[in-house]
């Protein structure tokens, strides 16, 4: 491809903004791997996932409501099917993903749920296959194949340290977490573009946010909702805004200036930015297995990502 071809294709960027795009993807990556190891630490004080989600979001929700509407100023007000839209979307993508997360943390390592979600291209194909007939290259196919080996491999590490039912368990949920955002990935497509992606994404985590709220006023006395340890509250003040909000805005801003791809590459040090805070914060153990597992699920996503471009 030639350098006015590639210009065209909008896969050149000039050279004084990818380096703010490449610091911005990977302190967005980092920052949200970071979500893990909060969650972790957080449960040490005996907080439960109905409660420990609820405070996040609470705190999250001044933040993505004022993104939603940053995003909607002097913008067409949205139609009764954008709404109907915006509330399944953020069912499915943040409340049902979000939860299910955080409740299969309290079963597994951080360093295991980390290498599930980032499965998620995967599932966002095999939808893709499913509803709309897409193809799967071999070479895609591969990448897959390659990606939950390893995934595999780490489980089995965790079921040989004697996990055994709390570790099927914690990742079978954390899986369908990562099910959960892919249906919402491969739904979002044509809210994207009618409602641009940031509010639409300010809008479906506002209704996130509620749905948790909600959850918890239907689940838990009222009064037990600040009846934490003082810890609590500070890792969910964190969680919220370090690790939920400002990654949002950092991908969506290096996304501007680097593009999708690239972005998503850089945010392969997710991963490893989670094993490495989870043994040095958590203090969980890094064997042989937990890294070969990792470099497979890296490698997988790479050869996965690079072929399907």
């Amino acid at each position: 491809m030639s350098s006015v071809q590639a210009v065209a294709a909008g896969q050149v960027h000039e050279p004084k903004r990818i380096g703010p795009g490449l610091a911005l993807a990977s302190l967005g990556a980092i920052a949200f791997s970071g979500k893990a190891i909060i969650v972790k630490l957080a449960y040490r004080y005996g907080v439960d996932a109905v409660t420990l989600i609820m405070l996040r979001m609470l705190f999250a929700l001044p933040l993505f409501a004022l993104m939603a509407w940053w995003a909607g100023r002097g913008k067409p007000a949205l139609t009764r099917r954008d709404w109907t839209g915006v509330i399944g979307l953020g069912f499915s993508g943040y409340y049902l993903s979000s939860f299910l997360d955080f409740a299969g943390l309290a079963y597994i390592t951080a360093s295991l749920e980390r290498l599930i979600l980032y499965l998620n291209p995967t599932l966002v194909l095999l939808f893709g296959w499913i509803v709309y007939r897409r193809r799967i290259s071999r070479w895609q196919a591969a990448g897959m194949a390659i990606s939950y080996a390893g995934v595999l491999l780490v489980f089995g590490h965790e079921l040989q340290m004697g996990q055994g039912a709390a570790a099927a368990w914690g990742t079978s949920l954390v899986f369908l977490s990562a099910v959960s955002y892919a249906v919402y990935l491969v739904a979002s497509g044509e809210f994207v573009k009618r409602l641009g992606s940031l509010r639409l994404v300010g809008l479906a985590t506002s209704v996130a946010c509620v749905l948790c709220i909600a959850q918890f006023l239907l689940l838990r006395p009222v009064e037990t909702a600040f009846q934490v340890a003082p810890e609590v509250i500070w890792l969910s003040v964190l969680n919220a805004v370090v690790c939920t909000a400002l990654p949002v805005l950092a991908v969506m801003m290096a996304i501007e200036r680097i593009g999708p791809a690239i972005a998503a590459q850089t945010g392969m040090i997710g991963p490893m930015s989670t094993i490495l805070m989870g043994v040095l914060i958590l203090g969980e153990p890094f064997t042989a297995w937990i890294a070969a597992g990792t470099v497979l699920v890296i490698a997988g996503i790479f050869v996965f990502t690079r072929t399907g471009r």
